[in-house]
């Protein structure tokens, strides 16, 4: 009997917890959530263990790079004075580097891919989309809602853009989520197809056996798509994530 795609997707209960009526189980999703928060932490103390190395190896070089990255990211999207871009930093450092790592360790075979569920991917969305928008309200006050009618609209339009711009704002969190989700849950499930398919053709035997390796080549390209979808979806994600707070900043 054939494997369904969609059964690497599964939620696995691990440790049943009790807390009164409420049911807290720890699932295969929060093993691999903790085990990426783990991996990331060890990595980055080894490598600023005693002030890192003058001469950086791969490993250091490689979270640096990431570094460099978010930080080129925020001074780019987010404007105003340095001491805001720093505020940020943080969070939107650790967001990709969570994501980046979470994606990575799904394509390992027999893994669990945390992003590829949209109850994680919206839960993220939504937390960082209503903490940008409290930092607004904090910084701007009841100012905050002349973000939903720019300047210059026309005195007609006005009653439109406030009933549709609160609409499309809310919107972003939805989208954040929904795009991260889609891609990776997609992308797997391509793969775990094409491996069916190349596993089945080799088990037919035959003459054309060599022929039949053309699946797995398949495989492989799929293998190496879907690494280039695991990256550049982090990479969007952050991207996104740097100009929401730009804009609650700002009111742009």
């Amino acid at each position: 009997m054939a494997c369904s795609p969609l059964e690497q997707f599964a939620i696995i209960q691990l440790i049943p917890i009790h807390i009164g009526n409420l049911h807290f189980p720890f699932t295969n999703s929060s093993l691999f959530m903790l085990l990426t928060i783990g991996l990331v932490l060890l990595l980055v103390h080894f490598v600023t263990l005693n002030g890192g190395r003058l001469v950086p190896n791969a490993w250091q070089s490689f979270v640096e790079m990431i570094y460099d990255f978010v930080l080129n990211s925020v001074n780019e999207q987010i404007s105003g004075a340095s001491s805001v871009k720093q505020r940020f930093f943080p969070l939107i450092y650790v967001t990709f580097t969570f994501l980046l790592f979470c994606n990575l360790i799904g394509m390992i075979p027999y893994s669990f891919t945390v992003t590829s569920h949209f109850i994680i991917t919206l839960g993220l969305s939504f937390s960082l989309f209503i903490g940008i928008t409290i930092v607004g309200l904090q910084t701007h006050g009841l100012h905050f809602f002349s973000f939903f009618l720019p300047q210059g609209v026309p005195l007609p339009l006005a009653p439109f853009l406030v009933l549709l711009e609160p609409i499309s704002y809310c919107f972003r969190a939805l989208s954040l989520g929904i795009r991260l989700f889609a891609n990776m849950m997609a992308g797997h499930s391509l793969v775990k197809i094409l491996s069916g398919f190349a596993w089945t053709m080799l088990s037919m035997g035959g003459i054309l056996y060599l022929a039949q390796l053309a699946p797995f080549f398949i495989v492989f390209a799929s293998t190496g798509l879907e690494l280039g979808v695991a990256i550049p979806q982090a990479y969007v994600f952050t991207i996104l994530l740097c100009i929401y707070p730009n804009d609650a900043i700002n009111l742009h």
